[in-house]
């Protein structure tokens, strides 16, 4: 008998997290699940610690080769066998009954997708700064249906908002095989939301619980820290890519929501070109890249008020998410 739900680790380098990540999977009120584990070439002991987990349920795969969270999650949805797909980063952790909850949800709703809230964790602590939907300005009590419009309008590029990108949705297996549905190779960071984005066009039944089961940790040196012009590059490749499937088009709200997206991917952009330079002391560079960016500045005098209300929370409040969160929802 297949397994109901197959929870699909991607890991990479992350020999001091993983164990609690697949302990919390195996440890699910649930117990008809299997967890896949694709080491992607870490070059620690991260396969090896996975592979101590003496559970028929757990299995280990390791790519020869680095080929980025969307490559190793890609293996591992080609592995899995359970009616059900729960994606789990390395570095995070599970609430014990959050897929029993979940897959509650989905079959009284006869839903696809199934997303819940999560806990904002700082590295080396387990007690909660927040959630997503706390941080989000929108109040969610009960559980909502998300169309495709209401996911992208509120997962807007370094603003405030829900940012369901961030979540991990319970998946139903078929729907993606139905329609194709993978994470895009192309893009080293962000996948998450032009998969969903992907499942919501080809009609996905998609709801979202307010109560959060999932653990997401902030740690130093994360990848969402990191090549945010690189990043903005593969937003925008992918938010025109998508502006021209018949499914969007079709909408004209979601065009308008899309495209607005997309010029904020592109200001951003032009901003961080002349950023980037600047913070590694490449003045010719900033300089030449400013000259090609002319929006830079209309932008950054824009983002002065967002940079000091920011830092007082930082520093004064004491607030250490209001750096993290805005740079996970980039």
């Amino acid at each position: 008998m297949n397994p109901e739900v197959s929870v699909i680790i991607p890991a990479y380098n992350t020999e001091s997290y993983i164990a609690r990540a697949i302990a919390s999977a195996l440890d699910q009120t649930l117990h008809n699940i299997e967890v896949l584990v694709v080491d992607d070439a870490s070059t620690d002991s991260t396969a090896e610690v996975a592979r101590r987990f003496q559970d028929e349920r757990v299995r280990v795969f390791v790519n020869d080769r680095n080929m980025g969270a969307a490559g190793a999650r890609n293996r591992a949805l080609r592995e899995a066998r359970g009616n059900w797909i729960a994606v789990l980063d390395s570095d995070d952790w599970y609430a014990p009954e959050r897929l029993e909850r979940l897959l509650q949800v989905a079959q009284a709703e006869q839903a696809d997708m199934v997303a819940d809230d999560l806990y904002y964790v700082q590295d080396g602590s387990d007690t909660p700064l927040s959630t997503l939907i706390q941080g989000s300005g929108h109040t969610i009590t009960e559980i909502r249906r998300v169309d495709p419009v209401f996911f992208v309008e509120t997962d807007v590029y370094g603003q405030q908002g829900l940012h369901l990108g961030l979540s991990k949705p319970l998946m139903r297996r078929q729907f993606l095989i139905k329609h194709g549905i993978e994470y895009d190779l192309s893009l080293r960071l962000g996948q998450d939301f032009w998969l969903y984005m992907n499942c919501l066009i080809n009609g996905a039944r998609y709801f979202l619980v307010p109560e959060p089961y999932y653990y997401y940790r902030f740690r130093p040196n994360s990848l969402v820290k990191q090549s945010k012009i690189a990043r903005l590059d593969g937003y925008c490749r992918a938010a025109q890519s998508f502006l021209q499937k018949e499914q969007v088009r079709s909408n004209p709200r979601l065009v308008r929501s899309l495209s607005h997206n997309l010029a904020v991917f592109r200001r951003n952009r032009a901003y961080y070109r002349v950023v980037e330079p600047l913070k590694q002391q490449q003045y010719f560079k900033a300089l030449l890249a400013a000259v090609q960016n002319p929006y830079f500045f209309v932008h950054f005098a824009g983002q002065i008020s967002n940079i000091l209300q920011r830092r007082w929370r930082y520093y004064f409040q004491k607030n250490t998410l209001a750096y993290e969160t805005r740079l996970s929802n980039q």
